[in-house]
């Protein structure tokens, strides 16, 4: 059974490396991204979407975390109310 779950896993992880290969190799063309009247430099598509993505994983729970304790600051301040 371990043998079957380890064979599983590296499979996932074989699958997962080639759409990150195949993501990479379609998304060659050079863009510039223009914000704002600021301009970047000419690099890959991907790099920009790969640098969004990791700028949301980043933000997205730094936002969670805020709004779950700006809750429990609120529940802890208001009185029992029976």
């Amino acid at each position: 059974m371990r043998g079957v779950k380890r064979f599983i896993l590296i499979l996932a992880i074989f699958v997962v490396v080639l759409a990150i290969l195949a993501f990479v190799l379609e998304n060659q063309q050079a863009v510039t991204l223009s914000f704002f009247g600021w301009s970047s430099a000419q690099w890959p598509a991907a790099v920009f979407i790969t640098l969004a993505l990791i700028v949301g994983m980043l933000i997205g729970p730094i936002f969670g975390a805020l709004v779950r304790y700006a809750t429990r600051r609120e529940r802890s301040s208001t009185p029992l109310q029976r």
